[in-house]
């Protein structure tokens, strides 16, 4: 062979190399990052634009992760897929009592109306990523056979508030007749966040303890115009507590303090009337096993105006989240005062909790 044509054949091995190279990388490079002067996201298009990390810069990630984003990074996606573990920040659909009710890919969980697991196509089927600024992520979702709808979302460093970012949701009906769902944010954060949810009377703060052999239940205290779940020492004989809090809010926020951070979530304030029956606007499950870290976590959830969509109908629901250094005591008094410096700041309602 002569020397030019082994050289050509050389520089094209080379180039095919580089370009399966290339590939592996793209496809190994499942996450994309915004990186601000006073906050960090990391988004996963690949497992269904779930939000992986959290934090003002160089902190402590505020999400608690599973080791499932490592262990499964390409889960099947189809009728009998379950729940994985991957954890963070996801968006779901209500009511959970639906999930299963209206679709033909899996008749056993339709004829159980099964209310677990969530729906595998919103929960971790790889979204197409649409824009990637310094300042900006957006991700267009997948069809889904089970819920009827497909999610659309961004997520956007606000230009005049660096610490703050805007979570965007869009929910298209995607069938041929009218679908009713709520849009459903759900923020997996560590089971030691001690969370802050502003409440007119504590009758508004509806606790449903899953009491069994290991679990006790949840504690909650309301005072000074807010919810909060305390961690105190289970019964003799139980590893930890469990249960869900279920709040109709008298403002749209909800704060946690972790890891040297407070973590601010506003949302817009739905009526009682606009949220499905079964469920709060604001919601907090909690399981926490002092003796079992991995085992434990806290969800801060929220839900959007329940709607029927017409064919073609699309809601849409957004969430803020603002994040600062916390340097002060770990206890509820410096905390909430802080939290009120934070919501001054912000011109956000208070509502009652001066």
């Amino acid at each position: 062979m002569p020397a030019t044509i082994h050289a050509a054949c050389a520089v094209l091995l080379l180039h095919l190399a580089g370009s399966a190279f290339a590939g592996e990388k793209a496809r190994a490079t499942s996450t994309v990052w915004l990186r601000g002067e006073a906050l960090e996201l990391e988004v996963s298009p690949r497992l269904g634009g779930r939000v992986l990390h959290f934090s003002a810069p160089g902190a402590p990630n505020l999400l608690r992760v599973g080791d499932a984003v490592r262990g499964q990074p390409d889960p099947k996606v189809d009728g009998d897929a379950g729940d994985i573990g991957y954890l963070g920040h996801q968006l779901w659909v209500g009511p959970q009592g639906d999930w299963w009710r209206d679709q033909d890919v899996n008749p056993e969980r339709r004829a159980q109306a099964a209310a677990w697991p969530p729906d595998p196509w919103l929960a971790y089927a790889p979204v197409k990523l649409l824009e990637h600024t310094r300042s900006r992520v957006s991700l267009q979702g997948v069809d889904s056979p089970v819920s009827g709808v497909r999610l659309d979302s961004s997520y956007t460093i606000l230009p005049h508030r660096p610490d703050t970012l805007a979570l965007d949701v869009r929910m298209h009906n995607i069938r041929e007749r009218p679908v009713a769902r709520d849009i459903w944010f759900n923020t997996r954060v560590r089971a030691d966040t001690r969370v802050f949810v502003p409440v007119a009377d504590a009758a508004h703060a509806r606790i449903r303890s899953d009491i069994d052999d290991d679990y006790d239940g949840l504690v909650g205290v309301t005072g000074e115009g807010v919810f909060t779940l305390e961690l105190q020492p289970a019964a003799l004989g139980k590893q930890g507590r469990r249960g869900k809090v279920f709040i109709q809010p008298s403002a749209g926020w909800m704060a946690g303090f972790s890891q040297g951070q407070a973590f601010l979530v506003r949302f817009d304030l739905q009526p009682r009337g606009r949220i499905h029956s079964e469920h709060g606007q604001v919601e907090l499950y909690q399981q926490w096993r002092p003796d079992a870290p991995a085992d434990s976590l806290l969800e801060m959830e929220v839900h959007g105006r329940y709607a029927t969509l017409a064919a073609g109908e699309a809601a849409s629901a957004r969430e803020w989240w603002t994040v600062r250094r916390y340097t002060g005591p770990e206890t509820r008094d410096a905390q909430l005062q802080f939290l009120r410096g934070m919501l001054d700041e912000g011109g956000v309602d208070k509502a009652g909790i001066d």
